[in-house]
C-alpha cells in the first residue's frame, strides 16, 4: 500500500529530542533519513561504550582495546569473516535503505565523541572512539546473532558422539547456552466488547549491561512507532507498536547454519581443499590481530566452497567450516526495516518480512487495529540433508550440499490465543531440531485461558518439576536417614514455584545441583569430560557439567543403564550435610554480563545484586536462567517486557532490566531495575510529537 510522505524535502530538516520520565528518547524529524540520523546520534550519546564494543567485536578488533582475553573472539570474527559479510550485505542493499543506514551512521559519528567523553570505560582504558563504516550497523546486528543459532551445538553433538556414542546425542536434545526463554502471545480481538488484539511478551537473552534493547520512539510525517531497538542498528527490528499495527518476535529455534568437516593441504603458497571431484583451491590470506599490551598475532583466514574455516578439530586434524544463509545470499534482512516502520496493517508487516528477512529465523506475531492477526516464521532455512542439522558433515561429499533452495516461510491468519515460546509447533517443527521444553507454552496458554493479566503471566514462577518429582517419588523413604527423609518430604510437598523468598525453592535448587554434579561424576557420563576438540570460544556449549544441568530431564530418562535412585539419595545427603539452605532469591543472584573495565560499573553491579532478589528459573515463564550444577546466578533473562494494546496505544506498557542510559551515575542507568525485578511495567510515551512542539 502507498503511504504519504512529505510533499517536499526541507532545506534544513527540523528535528527534536525529548525524553520521557525514564529517559527514553522520543525523536521527531521531518523525514526518515533525518530521523535515522537523530536515532544514531542519540544512541551514541546514551550508549557510546556499548556500541563501540559491538563494532569492535564485529571487526575482530576487541583485543586491540581490551587485551589478550579477547583474542579467542577476534580469531573467530576474523575467520568467520563477519566484517566482510556485513560489508557485502550493505553493498547489495537498495539505494533507499543504504541511504537510510548511512544517515544513522552519520548520526552515530556525530554523537560518538560526546558520548564517549561521558562514558567511564573510555577514560579507564585511555581510549577514544573512531568513525563508523557505512556497514557497521549490519556488523553489529550480525555479531549479536552469529552464535544465536545451532552451529555451536553441532560441535557439542560431535563431542557426545565421540565420547558416548551417536545414540547418546538425543539425551541433550534441548537448546544450549544460547537458546531459549523468550515468550510472545496474542489475545485476539473481542467483537462483543470492541476490544482490539493485545500482543505481549518478553525476549530472553544474555543480561548484558547496558541492556541489549533500547526503548525508543521514532516519529516523522510518515510514521510514529515506539519499541525496542538494538543499539547500533536503526529502526525497530523485533518489537514495535505503530499505533495501527504492532509486532513481536521470538526465536523460531530453526537450524539454518551448517558445519562442515574439511580436509586441507598446502601446495606452495596455495591452500587446497578436498571436494567431491578432487582437490580445489580455497581462498586464503593472513590478517594481523593487534593485542593491547602484547605483540600482534597472525590469523590465517581460509574460505572453502562451503564457507569460512572457523576452527580445527584437535582430534581428527580436520578443518571446520561454517556455511550460513547470510554469507551465501549476501543479505541480512535490513531491507525489511523501513517498510516495517511504515506498516499500517498486519499484512504490511508480513509483506515487509516475508521476502526480505534472512537471519536469525524468527517466529513473528503481528496484529492490527482491525483485528487481523498473523503468525509468521521468516528467514532462510536451506534445503539439505537431514544429517546436516545434527552434526558436522564431510564437505567433500555431494550428499551434504545445499540443494539451492530454502524452506518456504510460514504466514497464516490466527483467530485464537496463540503462544510462541521457542517450543516445537506445527509452524516451527519443519525448520528445527532442538526446541524448548513445552512447559512454558502450556503454562502461558493456561494462564491466558484463565484471564490472567499480562504482568502476572510474565512473572509466573511455576517450574517444570515433573521428572525430578518422579525421581523423588521412586526413592524408598525407609532407606534414607531422618534428615534426608525430611528433605524429600519437604520437596514433594513444595508447590513448585521458584519464588525469591521461598526456602523450599532454594532447597530444591540445592538438591538439583547436587544431582547434576553426581551425574557428572557417574562412570556412564564421565567420558564427556574428555577435552573438547574445539576452540575455547565454544567452551560454554561444550561444558559437560553445564550441558547435563540444562538437559537434566533428558539425561535422567534417556539412559537405560543409569539407575538414578542412589544418585538422588546421595544428592539429598549432599544437601543436608552441606551449608544451610537459603531462600532461592539469595542463591539466584543477578549476574549481568559486563566487561569490568571501569570501577564505576563494577560498583554499580555489586549494588544491583544487593538490591535485587530474583524469582523464576530456566523452565519458568519467568525464565531467569541459571545452569544447575554450575551456578545458581542468573546470567540470562527477560531483556524487555511489553504489552502492545491495539485498542489504545496509550494503554500499552513496557520495561527493560536496567535503564535508558549506559553510564553509571546517570539517573536512568538502572532506574527501571526495581520494577523489572518485581514484574512492573511502565506506560509507553504517546503524547503528540511534532516539529511545531520544538
Amino acid at each position: 500500500m502507498e503511504h504519504p510522505g512529505p510533499t517536499r524535502a526541507p532545506e534544513v530538516a527540523v528535528s527534536r529530542v525529548d525524553r520521557d520520565p525514564w529517559g527514553v528518547p522520543l525523536l521527531w524529524a521531518d523525514d526518515v533519513d533525518a530521523l535515522a540520523r537523530l536515532q544514531g546520534r542519540v544512541t551514541a550519546l546514551d550508549r557510546a561504550w556499548q556500541i563501540e564494543v559491538e563494532r569492535w567485536r564485529s571487526e575482530g578488533r576487541l583485543a586491540a582495546h581490551l587485551g589478550p582475553s579477547a583474542l579467542d573472539w577476534d580469531r573467530f570474527a576474523r575467520r568467520a569473516r563477519l566484517d566482510d559479510t556485513a560489508r557485502r550485505c550493505y553493498e547489495r542493499l537498495d539505494p533507499a535503505t543504504r541511504r537510510w543506514i548511512g544517515a544513522y551512521v552519520d548520526g552515530v559519528n556525530d554523537g560518538l565523541a560526546e558520548g564517549a567523553a561521558a562514558a567511564p570505560e573510555f577514560a579507564a582504558l585511555d581510549l577514544a572512539p573512531t568513525a563508523w563504516h557505512p556497514w557497521s550497523p549490519l556488523g553489529v546486528f550480525l555479531v549479536q546473532h552469529v552464535l544465536f543459532s545451532t552451529f555451536p551445538s553441532k560441535l557439542w553433538h560431535a563431542h557426545v558422539a565421540r565420547t558416548l556414542g551417536p545414540e547418546a546425542v538425543d539425551l541433550f536434545a534441548v537448546e544450549g547456552p544460547g537458546g531459549s526463554g523468550s515468550n510472545a502471545w496474542v489475545v485476539p480481538a473481542d467483537p462483543a466488547t470492541g476490544r482490539g488484539p493485545v500482543i505481549a511478551g518478553d525476549p530472553h537473552r544474555l543480561l548484558e549491561l547496558p541492556g541489549i534493547y533500547q526503548q525508543v520512539r521514532l516519529a516523522c510525517p510518515e510514521f510514529d512507532v515506539l519499541g525496542f531497538a538494538f543499539p547500533g542498528v536503526p529502526g525497530l527490528p523485533h518489537f514495535g507498536h505503530a499505533g495501527e499495527v504492532a509486532w513481536a518476535v521470538t526465536n523460531a529455534m530453526a537450524d539454518y547454519q551448517d558445519v562442515y568437516r574439511e580436509q586441507l593441504r598446502t601446495d606452495g603458497d596455495r591452500v587446497l581443499v578436498r571436494d567431491s571431484d578432487g582437490w580445489v583451491p580455497a581462498t586464503r590470506h593472513v590478517e594481523e590481530i593487534e593485542i593491547r599490551g602484547g605483540a600482534p598475532e597472525p590469523v590465517e583466514v581460509v574460505e572453502t566452497p562451503r564457507g569460512p574455516v572457523i576452527d580445527h578439530d584437535r582430534v581428527t586434524g580436520e578443518a571446520i567450516s561454517l556455511r550460513t544463509p547470510v554469507r551465501v545470499a549476501e543479505r541480512l534482512g535490513f531491507e525489511a526495516l523501513l517498510p516495517m516502520l511504515r506498516a499500517r496493517t498486519a499484512a504490511d508487516v508480513a509483506d515487509a518480512l516475508r521476502p526480505a528477512w534472512v537471519e536469525p529465523v524468527n517466529s513473528v506475531l503481528v496484529a492490527d487495529r482491525s483485528g487481523a492477526v498473523r503468525q509468521l516464521v521468516v528467514g532462510l532455512v536451506p534445503d539439505r540433508d537431514e544429517r546436516c542439522r545434527r552434526e558436522p558433515v564431510p564437505g567433500w561429499e555431494p550428499r551434504y550440499r545445499w540443494r539451492g533452495g530454502y524452506l518456504p516461510p510460514v504466514d497464516r491468519a490466527v483467530a485464537r490465543i496463540t503462544v510462541c515460546a521457542n517450543d516445537r509447533r506445527d509452524d516451527t517443527a519443519p525448520f528445527g531440531v532442538d526446541f524448548a521444553r513445552p512447559h512454558r507454552a502450556r503454562r502461558i496458554r493456561d494462564l491466558l485461558a484463565e484471564g490472567t493479566a499480562p504482568e502476572r503471566v510474565h512473572t509466573d514462577t511455576r517450574a517444570a518439576t515433573g521428572t525430578l518429582r518422579g525421581v523423588l517419588h521412586r526413592l524408598d523413604p525407609d532407606g534414607l536417614g531422618a534428615p534426608e527423609r525430611a528433605l524429600r518430604a519437604r520437596l514433594l510437598d513444595w508447590d513448585g514455584r521458584m519464588r525469591a523468598e521461598s526456602d523450599d525453592a532454594g532447597a530444591f535448587a540445592a538438591w538439583r545441583a547436587a544431582l547434576v554434579r553426581r551425574l557428572h561424576d557417574h562412570p556412564l557420563l564421565r567420558p564427556l569430560r574428555e577435552p573438547s576438540a574445539y576452540d575455547g570460544l565454544f567452551a560454554p556449549w561444550n561444558d559437560p557439567l553445564g550441558r547435563i544441568g540444562l538437559a537434566l530431564d533428558g539425561v535422567l530418562t534417556g539412559l537405560p543403564d543409569l539407575d538414578v535412585t542412589p544418585l538422588a539419595g546421595a544428592a539429598l545427603t549432599d544437601v543436608v550435610r552441606g551449608p544451610a539452605v537459603s531462600p532461592w532469591g539469595r542463591r539466584h543472584l543477578l549476574h549481568p554480563i559486563h566487561l569490568g573495565v571501569a570501577p564505576a560499573v563494577d560498583d554499580a553491579v555489586t549494588a544491583m545484586r544487593d538490591r535485587v532478589a530474583l524469582s523464576g528459573d530456566t523452565d519458568c515463564v519467568l525464565a531467569t536462567a541459571s545452569v544447575p550444577g554450575v551456578s545458581d546466578a542468573c546470567w540470562r533473562g527477560p531483556v524487555a517486557r511489553y504489552v502492545w494494546d491495539l485498542t489504545d496505544r496509550a494503554a500499552s506498557r513496557w520495561i527493560v532490566p536496567f535503564g535508558a542510559s549506559g553510564r553509571p551515575g546517570d539517573p536512568h542507568f538502572d532506574d527501571q531495575l526495581p520494577q523489572w525485578a518485581t514484574g512492573g511495567l511502565n506506560p509507553v510515551p504517546t503524547h503528540p510529537l511534532a516539529k511545531d512542539d520544538a
